[in-house]
């Protein structure tokens, strides 16, 4: 039994630590209890020295002082003070009458908004919340179909993963020790791209099935002409202002995306500010859940460090590598054989989880593969994004539900009875949208330039650089002979036989 534990350490902690999570233990402290459980046992047989764990202290200080992970309470302040200023329902109230007219108007103004909000909020739980609560009831009073509506709410909300400032790609950027300015870059165009294919599949929907997204009725259409330019300029103008000062910053070098939270923390600040909606309550809430959801990330990666420190202790990244190195197919079939890990796992694990346990294994296999870490960075991105949707666990589904109404209500507007949403047409109005977001993974595997073109440097040929030398002052090349004395006279001479000697 020793033999068998000493020979097979490294596997033997990865299972543990499934059981532990499947048990339904904290995250955090099921890593952390796992890492020092091993690490014992490593010391007992002789695996590892107690000079191992004595570096725990300085690791979780390095943890404590890196600046990239400040960005995550700026961008979770930004985004949770601009859903409780008003400018999520601001903007689907304006963006929803301009695309009322057409059938499934107010599905592409949820996506619309989606896309929008995630540019500004980076919060997958503000979005799909804020969303729920504003669309949902017009959607459902105007005779949306149940399954399409919720599909649309909760997968839209789920943009804040993929695209720019996502907590999700700052995590994945400091795992990964890559820049989290080129994962923002490189993930722009999947999420835009992305947000489109959720609008083709509507288009779809309304053309196999008008009765399922129908325009609004002309009833419902309070604004129109000139008032409704001038909402839509007022309603947009600020949001897109403050994507600039936050991503066209990064994007352009001019700041950190730690600089770039805080401008846009202060710019939600000014934003609530100027729609008289700041107070003391909200900048405590908003306060409050910020420092929930830090200590969250940082105890995960806390705990994520122990286990990894003894992990790597027992030559557990050695085994992971010839795991998957020796996998049949190169890079393509790591690429399957991960996508399809990620895939099941997110059944069970939400996204910080993965990125924590699983991306600190698969990183250092894919950039000895040759595999450029930004797209590989994005793609488990994508893929990872189907841990928000994923029936019956998805956390997106799981707010888009405590906003739902479950039973029938009184419409505030119309005071006609309408029925609630169940919990089994959340989860079948999220499927379409899991196998769309599959579709995304193909898309960037098979057209890599979607990720990499912001990263193009240009190619030098060594073969054709030219060295020209000075000229002399007679006019002329200086000779082999002349080089040679000006080589021996920067070279350093060496010490005489009577200075060896003294």
């Amino acid at each position: 039994m020793e033999q068998f534990i000493i020979a097979n350490m490294a596997p033997l902690m990865f299972v543990a630590l499934i059981f532990v999570l499947l048990f339904g233990y904290p995250v955090a402290f099921g890593l952390a209890f796992n890492g020092l459980f091993w690490g014992l046992i490593g010391i007992h047989y002789g695996l590892l020295t107690t000079d191992l764990l004595q570096a725990l202290p300085q690791r979780v200080f390095g943890i404590m002082a890196n600046d990239t992970l400040l960005a995550i309470p700026f961008f979770t302040f930004m985004g949770l003070i601009l859903e409780r200023s008003g400018m999520a329902e601001d903007l689907l109230d304006t963006i929803g009458q301009l695309f009322g007219p057409m059938r499934g108007g107010l599905a592409y103004a949820v996506i619309f908004v989606g896309a929008l909000l995630a540019a500004t909020t980076g919060v997958v739980a503000a979005s799909v919340i804020s969303m729920g609560l504003i669309s949902l009831p017009i959607m459902l009073r105007y005779g949306y179909d149940r399954r399409l509506a919720a599909g649309v709410i909760a997968a839209s909300g789920t943009l804040a993963q993929i695209i720019p400032p996502s907590l999700v790609l700052i995590v994945m950027a400091d795992q990964l020790g890559r820049s989290v300015g080129d994962m923002y870059a490189g993930a722009f165009i999947p999420g835009i791209m992305l947000a489109c294919l959720y609008a083709g599949y509507v288009l779809i929907v309304t053309i196999t099935k008008p009765d399922a997204a129908p325009a609004l009725p002309i009833e419902a259409r309070a604004l129109r002409g000139w008032k409704l330019l001038g909402r839509v300029l007022f309603s947009l103008i600020p949001p897109l202002v403050l994507i600039f000062l936050v991503l066209g910053t990064i994007f352009l070098g001019i700041a950190t995306p730690t600089e770039g939270g805080a401008m846009g923390a202060s710019g939600a600040l000014i934003l609530a500010l100027i729609n008289r909606r700041l107070d003391w309550k909200l900048l405590r809430q908003a306060l409050d859940t910020t420092a929930k959801l830090s200590s969250f990330v940082i105890f995960i990666l806390v705990g994520s460090t122990v286990f990894s420190l003894v992990f790597r202790g027992v030559n557990g990244d050695l085994w992971v590598e010839h795991l998957l190195t020796s996998l049949p197919g190169g890079q393509i079939g790591f690429l399957i054989v991960v996508n399809l890990l990620s895939f099941v796992l997110a059944f069970f694990l939400d996204f910080f989880e993965l990125a924590f346990i699983v991306i600190p294994l698969l990183g250092p296999v894919a950039e000895k593969l040759g595999i450029n870490l930004i797209w590989f960075g994005v793609l488990l991105g994508v893929n990872m994004q189907t841990s928000f949707m994923h029936p019956p666990f998805g956390f997106a589904l799981f707010y888009l539900r405590s906003v739902a109404p479950d039973r029938e209500f009184i419409d505030k507007i119309t005071g006609k009875l309408t029925k609630g949403v169940t919990t089994a047409q959340i989860y079948w109005g999220a499927i379409p949208f899991v196998v769309i977001q599959l579709i995304m993974v193909a898309l960037v595997i098979l057209f890599p330039q979607m990720v990499l073109h912001s990263l193009e440097t240009t190619n030098v040929d060594i073969n054709k650089i030219q060295i020209e030398m000075p000229a002399d002052e007679g006019g002329g090349n200086p000779s082999e002979s002349d080089i040679e004395k000006e080589m021996e006279q920067d070279m350093p001479t060496a010490p005489s036989d009577d200075n060896q000697r003294k």
